[in-house]
């Protein structure tokens, strides 16, 4: 874990979510939820299926448009205005492939040009270097193995060195050797770069160790905005899962705080 980087006087945060809401029909994904987080802070969204962490992960991308209230990062309104800083993020995900039949290259390519990536041959090169992909670069991508495609998409998550990084269970099915290694740059990149990193995640050890703040969901709502170890000695646990377990056993009444719960 890390301290937030100060801003400039004046700079907008990196992200700042303001009474975010998104319904489907007649369901409430997401229910005015409000937060903000500074440069350098990795922060992990949590909840059980259908909380709202996938949804909101995809309003801060500018995937989704909000039913009312605003998904800001570095001060433009995602669901407007992605355009402007496009090139300052990206997005890592197990469950979102790139294109099967391209070879790695050629995706690499192809996401490099997408997010502005200056000196494209160069960076590309590097970036096969660093995730050990320089013997893959002719293979295509549907070829490869779970382990595979994990560099793939991780070095793609970092090709355009971003400043803001979000994450959808990036550990997910991985063995725990390639889990580990995925962890391991993560936590490295975000030290040197003093990038911002937003976790959605299920794994309450990957949690402990790479964030610094919590931020919990239910039922498309924020019960809990704390640090791992405020989380655990407020609910009088010895980890971040038992609290998870907890919370989704007992369950929390609409509008009810767990900071209440005990």
């Amino acid at each position: 874990m890390q301290k937030p980087m100060s801003r400039p006087n004046g700079a907008p945060p990196p992200v700042s979510v303001r009474e975010l809401r998104k319904i489907y029909r007649d369901i409430t994904a997401v229910d005015r939820i409000s937060f903000s987080l500074e440069g350098g802070s990795i922060t992990a969204l949590l909840g059980g299926n259908g909380a709202g962490k996938t949804t909101t992960i995809a309003m801060l991308m500018g995937l989704v448009v909000p039913t009312s209230g605003e998904a800001l990062v570095f001060g433009a309104n995602m669901a407007r205005e992605r355009h402007k800083v496009l090139h300052r993020m990206n997005f890592e995900s197990p469950y979102v492939d790139v294109p099967m039949r391209l070879t790695v290259r050629q995706n690499l390519e192809i996401f490099a040009r997408l997010y502005g990536v200056r000196d494209l041959k160069s960076r590309i090169a590097e970036t096969a270097e660093e995730f050990r992909l320089v013997e893959l670069m002719h293979r295509p991508y549907g070829k490869l193995s779970a382990g595979q495609k994990t560099r793939v998409s991780m070095a793609k998550a970092l090709l355009n060195d971003p400043e803001l990084l979000l994450l959808d269970e990036p550990t997910a099915s991985l063995d725990p050797d390639t889990a580990d290694w995925v962890r391991s740059k993560l936590e490295v990149y975000c030290r040197g770069r003093g990038a911002t990193l937003v976790l959605a995640s299920h794994n309450m050890a990957e949690v402990e160790r790479l964030a610094d703040r919590v931020i919990m969901l239910e039922k498309g709502r924020i019960i809990a905005d704390e640090t791992p170890p405020e989380l655990i000695k407020r609910f009088g646990r010895a980890n971040l899962e038992e609290v998870f377990l907890a919370i989704a056993r007992r369950g929390v009444a609409d509008g009810e705080d767990a900071r209440s719960t005990t």
